[in-house]
């Protein structure tokens, strides 16, 4: 009853942040992420080995810098969830500005795996994505285990148009998506598991990687269309950077097909380090025989 009282509390509170300027709650969301990263936790060393595993050439005092700011990115990220779930749609128009080598409004879009990039703007990036399309979409997600949360996000999510469906074991809904040329969003660079996975390089580390975004295209004869939330700095909000189609792609081999999207972020990343979802457990999943990492 507790926990069930807290979570309403807490999706009451983003409701009520929802009203307030942004710039006050991204100032409250970076100052209570430099707070919490003043306290030894796991996460904290997470993003540790994230920094050192895939930046052995950074300095410790660099790797130190990074880390503060992707704490403050992270926390900040899951407050501002407030205007992203609650918000109205005229003031994300304000907020997020729209950078896309595709246009989102041709009514002859191709069917399009819209891949979204795990940075701390993903959220946002996700939403304004499915508000510029200007048609129904697809669109898969992590659910959340509490319950009231899982409510919120979802119908935060979906108040543009979009189908919210869990990834797990969703291949046949978005074949059928993509049959209806329905526009798909999804996100495949973190570690699931080895289900429907392979290990291929990240930084030069082996990293358990999805190979269904290829088979999905391939199967639905689809483009893949990577996109960016990044957080624009000095609290200006967000920009939804949507890239070209990738070219010759799917190959049809699933390691590289996989490699791709990989070396897509090796070449985004150094951009907005501190961006990045480095609070993941991105090498949960290890090679056999090789021992973990966190």
């Amino acid at each position: 009853m507790l926990v069930k009282l807290g979570s309403r509390f807490a999706v009451g509170l983003l409701k009520l942040f929802a009203i307030l300027p942004y710039g006050l709650i991204a100032r409250f969301g970076d100052g209570l992420g430099w707070l919490l990263y003043q306290i030894p936790s796991g996460r904290k060393r997470v993003v540790h080995t994230n920094l050192r595993l895939c930046f052995p050439e950074w300095s410790d005092a660099k790797r130190e810098e990074i880390a503060g700011l992707h704490f403050r990115q992270a926390i900040r990220s899951y407050i501002e969830r407030s205007v992203q779930w609650f918000g109205t749609a005229q003031k994300l128009e304000k907020l997020i500005e729209l950078d896309s080598e595709i246009d989102l409004t041709d009514p002859n879009l191709p069917p399009t795996l819209f891949l979204g990039m795990h940075f701390v703007g993903i959220e946002a990036g996700s939403m304004f994505l499915n508000y510029s399309l200007h048609r129904p979409c697809g669109s898969l997600y992590q659910p959340f285990s509490n319950p009231e949360f899982e409510a919120a996000a979802k119908a935060g999510r979906s108040r543009f148009g979009a189908e919210m469906e869990s990834r797990a074991d969703a291949a046949r809904i978005v074949l059928r998506w993509l049959r209806d040329k329905k526009p798909v969003m999804l996100g495949a660079d973190m570690d699931y598991g080895m289900r429907n996975s392979t290990f291929v390089p990240f930084f030069g580390v082996p990293a358990c990687t999805l190979t269904a975004v290829g088979r999905l295209a391939k199967v639905g004869r689809a483009q893949v269309v990577p996109f960016i939330g990044e957080v624009l700095p000095n609290y200006k909000g967000y920009r939804l950077k949507v890239f070209k189609p990738w070219d010759n792609y799917p190959t049809g081999d699933d390691a590289q097909d996989a490699r791709r999207m990989n070396a897509f972020l090796e070449e985004q990343i150094p951009r907005i380090p501190e961006q990045y979802y480095w609070v993941h457990k991105r090498f949960k999943t290890r090679p056999p025989g090789e021992p973990n990492v966190y």
